[in-house]
């Protein structure tokens, strides 16, 4: 059997025998890089970062705002809000030192770089809602059972104000690409709409004298961020246990290549990832005809699946003969 691997990834690679997924090592044929994904990489990598860092700054300015008002005012809602944003404040923070992280060059540790510390921090920062959610909706509760007289023209103003800044925020984040990003930006999400719902209970006890609009509406927010806080666990987490990226079909990789592909008769062991949530990375065995150049047939599948499904970063196994890796059967 002849085995060629084939790498075009944006971190560089050490000359060294590659191994596929069970230590089989083979030795290379042909080795080629793409580095223009690096440039691109670093220039999106760059600008998530202005935008995280513009958050950050408002946030941080409107945060102990929040945090006064809301305990002057005696609101749930608005103390709510108030470790709502110290919480996107510290996770701006986390996306922020991740992005930074991830332009360290791989190493013979990190052979991929350490771009992976953007999905473990959207991992982080989903948790985090998770526990934030559960500590509002549990004083929310208890506020429901003994209900204390809250301040509706304070709230009502604080809430307006941090509306502001949260919706300042938000478009500051417009554009996010990353999963990191987009973490961040559900943060801030949540905020705003915990912010409109503090508007609302301010004006229902200003009008109405229902006092217990603060902890009913506290609630609602609990359920709207419980919602998106899951849905970034849950792809944060998808990413680190390399499944198959949301909405990719598997049955593709083999359909784009075959006959498309001269001297192409056969893919198997595909294996499909995502490095940060965004582009998928692949890894699978071709079978080729004999006689056709192992490097033309790298080329055309490299060019076939980042073209016709963006693929990031491929490594293949050419095979002129059986497949001998144990899972192949």
């Amino acid at each position: 059997m002849s085995a060629t691997h084939h790498h075009g990834h944006d971190e560089h690679a050490e000359s060294r025998p590659s191994h596929d997924h069970h230590g089989q090592r083979h030795e290379r044929d042909h080795a080629h890089h793409d580095h223009r994904g690096a440039a691109h990489g670093h220039v999106h990598a760059d600008a998530g970062e202005r935008r995280l860092l513009a958050a950050l700054v408002i946030l941080i300015s409107f945060t102990l705002v929040e945090a006064v008002g809301g305990y002057i005012a005696n609101s749930i809602a608005l103390l709510a809000e108030a470790v709502h944003m110290l919480t996107d404040t510290a996770a701006l923070v986390l996306s922020i030192v991740a992005i930074r992280m991830g332009r360290r060059p791989a190493n013979l540790q990190r052979t991929y770089g350490h771009r992976r510390y953007q999905p473990l921090a959207a991992f982080v920062n989903g948790q985090v809602l998770l526990l934030l959610t559960a500590a509002v909706a549990y004083e929310a509760v208890r506020r429901l059972v003994h209900s204390q007289a809250v301040s509706g023209r304070l709230m009502l103003i604080v809430a307006l104000i941090g509306g502001i800044a949260n919706l300042a925020a938000f478009v500051a984040l417009s554009g996010a690409r990353s999963l990191n990003e987009r973490g961040a930006r559900a943060h801030v999400l949540s905020d705003l709409v915990g912010s409109a719902m503090a508007s609302v209970a301010a004006v229902l006890i200003l009008a109405r004298g229902w006092v217990l609009a603060d902890p009913v509406l506290s609630l609602l927010v609990s359920v709207l961020i419980l919602r998106s806080a899951w849905a970034l666990v849950r792809e944060s987490a998808d990413v680190l246990l390399e499944s198959a990226p949301s909405g990719f079909d598997m049955a593709r990789v083999e359909k784009e290549l075959m006959g498309r592909v001269r001297g192409l008769i056969g893919v198997h062991h595909v294996h499909v990832w995502t490095m940060t949530g965004e582009r998928p990375t692949v890894t699978l065995h071709a079978n080729v005809s004999p006689g056709i150049p192992h490097s033309e047939v790298l080329s055309a599948i490299r060019i076939q699946l980042s073209e016709r499904l963006q693929v990031e970063h491929t490594t293949i196994q050419i095979e002129d003969g059986p497949c001998e890796t144990p899972d192949c059967s």
